[in-house]
């Protein structure tokens, strides 16, 4: 069972920057796997926010983040990155990292297989 251990969350001012790691638990690789970031607000569904594929060639991202955030992999790393720009308010959520067969399952997440456990970002002056 790959297990997915996020990092990086915190407390940042509108217009800061924050960097999430997704990292596999040792003994676990990513390059097998799509990888995506969601992010679950307080009273909201959970939304994809960017999702790359297994070479990192094909990239999505929500309309909401595109231009601020940048997904990134290093599978010698066995690491997936999300750095956020240009932060604001309404960007505060649970972020997860999630694994599965594409990216599609950015949009089709009956496409993931596994989730990590979240780490919490708030924008708040």
């Amino acid at each position: 069972q790959l297990q997915l251990v996020e990092s990086g969350g915190g407390l940042v001012q509108p217009g800061g920057s924050l960097r999430l790691s997704c990292a596999a638990a040792s003994g676990f690789t990513l390059d097998r796997y799509a990888i995506g970031w969601f992010r679950q607000a307080p009273g909201k569904e959970r939304e994809g926010v960017s999702c790359i594929d297994r070479s990192g060639e094909i990239i999505w991202y929500t309309d909401s983040v595109k231009g601020r955030f940048t997904i990134s992999r290093d599978n010698a790393k066995n690491t997936v990155l999300l750095q956020m720009n240009s932060l604001k308010p309404e960007d505060t959520a649970d972020y997860y990292c999630a694994a599965g067969v594409a990216q599609a399952m950015c949009k089709l997440t009956h496409m993931v297989n596994y989730w990590g456990r979240g780490t919490q970002v708030t924008v708040s002056s």
